[in-house]
């Protein structure tokens, strides 16, 4: 009897426990009766955390007067630049300035042996003073053969060979005059001195060489200051350009690649007077003060023309700028504190901002910072705002 209570109570719990497991099998497929059945409220679902809005900084779009500047790859030259060749034959004495040195207008540069050429003017002047002595004692013998021919004791003849002396003594002083100069010349020309203030070159005369007028050089000079930064406008540039020259200067600024903003300043000096017509530009020269002698001949830089100045531009800053496939773009604060992504065409750069022509407005609030972590249509936090100028 006890055996046939405890199979009973076996089949019994076995039932119950198959029941069990069904019921959780069907009430998979039915969220709504595991919830029931788990105790929760039938319908209940449970809804994912929503994600903060990221924190961003934004900056205020304002309008602002700058310059109009027309940009473009140019290229240095020298005003002067001269090869230094000898105009006497001798030996290279001494270089008197190191090679890449800074000269002013006269210094010496170098020298060549000098004592042929103080032998030669030393000898022609002695030939005046004999050509002097000839001529006084000519002067003096004609004096006296005018006396002489007045009174009948000289021959005309006589008195005219007196009288032809006295020219061909002067004829003669006259020309060892003019040889002194050459042979002072000469001389002077064993010393080279700088025609103008520059930069000297290479030396390829070193001591001791024998040179000549038609020998190789001894050296180059270049100036560099001022120089001249030669670039070439498009004929559309041209029209805007000659426009600004009849209200005044064009200023002119030079950038080299590499430094963060223009150091060199100048004016707009040469315009040529045609017009490439295989490339349809021209050619054009500003001269720029180089004091600081850093910018040398056949450096390639960027100029920039202040041609105008342009009332309430929009500016914005340049980090906050975006590039992709469709072109350049901002993230500005949209409706419900959402990412709105615009499209924008750019103007003239003005320190570290830029001009913007289309695509925003004043009063737009730029996000300017946590740029790679936001996109379209993203709730954010906008950190107070600052102005475009950074004020």
């Amino acid at each position: 009897m006890s055996v046939l209570k405890n199979r009973s109570f076996k089949i019994t719990t076995a039932v119950a426990v198959l029941a069990v497991a069904g019921a959780l099998v069907y009430a998979r497929t039915e969220p709504g009766l595991l919830t029931s059945f788990l105790g929760g409220p039938a319908g209940a679902a449970t809804a994912p955390p929503a994600m903060p809005p990221m924190p961003v900084p934004v900056t205020a779009v304002i309008k602002k007067t700058i310059p109009v500047r027309l940009d473009y790859s140019a290229r240095t030259e020298s005003i002067r630049s001269i090869v230094l060749q000898p105009k006497v034959q001798g030996y290279i004495l001494d270089q008197a300035v190191a090679d890449g040195a800074d000269v002013k207008q006269g210094d010496l540069l170098y020298r060549i042996d000098p004592r042929d050429f103080q032998a030669a003017l030393d000898q022609v002047k002695a030939q005046v003073q004999r050509d002097v002595a000839a001529l006084d004692y000519a002067k003096a013998s004609l004096n006296r053969g005018n006396e002489l021919s007045k009174t009948g004791f000289l021959s005309k003849d006589t008195f005219d060979q007196r009288a032809s002396a006295v020219q061909q003594g002067e004829a003669a002083i006259a020309a060892d005059k003019a040889a002194v100069q050459t042979a002072e010349l000469n001389l002077g020309y064993t010393e080279i001195r700088a025609p103008f203030p520059g930069r000297i070159g290479r030396n390829q005369a070193p001591s001791g060489a024998l040179v000549s007028p038609g020998s190789n050089p001894l050296n180059t000079l270049v100036q560099l200051s001022p120089i001249y930064v030669t670039f070439s406008p498009s004929e559309a540039d041209l029209a805007l350009i000659q426009k600004a020259k009849t209200t005044g200067k064009v200023l002119a600024e030079v950038v080299v690649p590499g430094e963060a903003g223009p150091r060199h300043q100048g004016e707009l000096t040469f315009i040529d007077n045609a017009i490439d017509h295989a490339t349809g530009t021209i050619t054009a020269r500003a001269t720029i003060a180089n004091d600081d002698l850093s910018l040398l001949p056949g450096q390639y830089v960027n100029i920039h023309l202040t041609i105008g100045q342009q009332p309430d531009a929009l500016m914005v800053p340049q980090v906050a700028l975006g590039a992709s496939q469709l072109g350049k773009y901002v993230y500005v604060v949209g409706e419900g504190s959402k990412v709105d992504m615009r499209l924008v065409e750019l103007g003239n750069a003005e320190g570290p901002l830029v001009s913007v022509t289309k695509g925003i407005k004043e009063g737009d609030q730029i996000i300017s910072g946590n740029l790679q972590k936001i996109g379209p249509g993203m709730p954010v936090q906008p950190l107070p705002a600052k102005s475009a100028s950074g004020s």
